[in-house]
């Protein structure tokens, strides 16, 4: 369930251990664009293993720059996203869901405008009731095995392990992401922006062929009022009283206008078990670690593929691969899901006192005392060592002491 990166990975994967995957999709088509990703080498190597060689690079432009901005336009050289330890790949998660598309085999079958309203098990199987929502028509079918890779507020989540609120744990953070429709007053081609002030902050990020991606991430004390009104008008609120300046102004007036942008809560997911009989679930539907952590799209396809891995191995004994599986993959997430309240810092200091050890932070980098402060944020270099090393090898490196 779901035609997401967690979800074309795991059609991939069971595909490769000789399943027939069908993928329900609940939207009436694919989905283009999408906000930034950045994909470090567990999951890059993970998509090598799917037969995914190319298409995964980074996609910054040639002559990229990064630099810290105030309101007044006023830039200072500064290390960006990409220049982090463990050289992620910067891309578009559209980018990465086009080239898994691409590596779906033919005899996949997706169905778009689908969701599931019911799921129904026994030892042998899942009796699933799928609705299309373009006619409102209902069918029943039975499959060996349901994935639900269907993000952050699964359907197949909320029928199996129950609803929303027993699973979902909010930081009292807001995201909006969108393309810009052309430059930013000031902003030169290539150059990568941050704004960052005490509970609030604003990216750029830059892209090769391809316009920029805007992220705006603020901290709020109401998470439900944020929802009732426009992004944009919302966005004002969170940034003011002070006047946005000529750069974010733009922005905001190009959100006002976007035809797609994502609005949406900052959540992190926490069950005490991701599979429940014939139902397992990947990616944001079983772990969501949040974008501060930086491994979404990482986990996601190396959730995925390791999913296969363990159903080749263990072909006559569903229970033995899910559980294995889930014990690998269960605390290299729970380690990134920690480092997330660390490393939202370095995305939006909650207050003064983080915002001016980030600044501090910024400063140091590439000097002996970095490595110092990078530990004081849990980026050390198990961390690093972590983002690129293949999940069965992390679980081994999580075990040392």
């Amino acid at each position: 369930m779901g035609l997401g990166i967690a979800g074309m990975s795991a059609a991939v994967a069971l595909r490769q251990a000789g399943w027939t995957p069908l993928i329900v999709e609940k939207a009436p088509g694919r989905r283009r664009g999408g906000y930034f990703i950045g994909l470090f080498g567990v999951g890059r190597n993970a998509a090598g293993r799917l037969g995914v060689t190319g298409g995964l690079e980074d996609r910054s432009p040639a002559n990229a720059a990064s630099f810290e901005i105030d309101r007044n336009g006023v830039k200072r050289p500064s290390p960006g996203f990409a220049d982090q330890p463990g050289s992620p790949a910067l891309m578009l998660r559209g980018d990465a869901e086009e080239v898994l598309f691409s590596a779906l085999a033919d005899d996949i079958e997706v169905r778009f405008s689908t969701t599931p309203v019911a799921i129904r098990q026994d030892d042998d199987g899942a009796e699933v009731t799928l609705r299309d929502t373009a006619d409102g028509s209902e069918s029943v079918e039975r499959f060996d095995l349901v994935v639900g890779a269907d993000g952050l507020r699964s359907t197949v989540r909320k029928l199996v392990f129950g609803p929303d609120g027993d699973y979902l744990k909010r930081l009292d953070y807001m995201i909006a992401a969108f393309h810009l429709p052309g430059d930013l007053p000031g902003v030169a081609e290539g150059e990568a922006v941050t704004l960052a002030e005490p509970g609030r902050s604003f990216w750029v990020f830059p892209f090769a062929g391809k316009p920029s991606s805007v992220l705006f991430s603020y901290r709020t004390d109401d998470v439900d009022a944020e929802f009732t009104a426009p992004p944009a008008q919302r966005i004002r609120a969170a940034y003011g009283p002070e006047p946005l300046g000529a750069v974010m102004e733009h922005a905001v007036r190009a959100l006002e206008t976007a035809d797609e942008y994502l609005f949406d809560s900052v959540e992190q997911v926490h069950l005490d078990s991701w599979h429940r009989g014939r139902v397992v679930l990947v990616g944001d539907a079983a772990w969501c670690t949040t974008l501060y952590s930086g491994m979404g799209a990482s986990n996601g396809i190396a959730g995925a593929e390791l999913l296969g891995t363990m159903l080749s191995r263990h072909p006559e004994d569903l229970e033995l691969a899910l559980g294995q599986w889930e014990r690998t993959v269960r605390p290299f997430v729970s380690y990134f899901a920690e480092f997330a309240n660390r490393g939202r810092i370095l995305f939006t200091p909650a207050n003064r006192r983080e915002y001016f050890g980030r600044k501090a932070l910024m400063r140091v980098v590439g000097s002996p005392v970095a490595s110092v402060a990078q530990r004081l944020l849990g980026a050390d270099q198990k961390n690093f060592r972590l983002r690129n090393a293949d999940l069965e090898a992390a679980y081994h490196l999580l075990a040392e002491k």
